[in-house]
């Protein structure tokens, strides 16, 4: 496997049109990356405590619905 170093060096090499399309991978798979952790995190119960509160939060009134 290349390193990083590596990986940047050929990146550099690109004319801006292949960076821009490294680059729009590159953000889409970051995202990818965070829905996985978001949906790991769920599963594994991670969040039901801010899940709760902002339920807790909403029966008491001290939110509203977006509009």
């Amino acid at each position: 496997m290349r390193s990083v170093e590596e990986i940047e060096a050929e990146i550099a090499k690109l004319n801006p049109a292949d960076v821009r399309q490294v680059a729009k991978w590159l953000a889409d798979y970051e995202a990818e990356l965070w829905d996985k952790q978001i949906e790991d995190d769920v599963d594994e119960g991670k969040l039901d405590r801010y899940i709760n509160e902002a339920l807790e939060e909403y029966r008491h009134g001290k939110t509203r619905p977006l509009p």
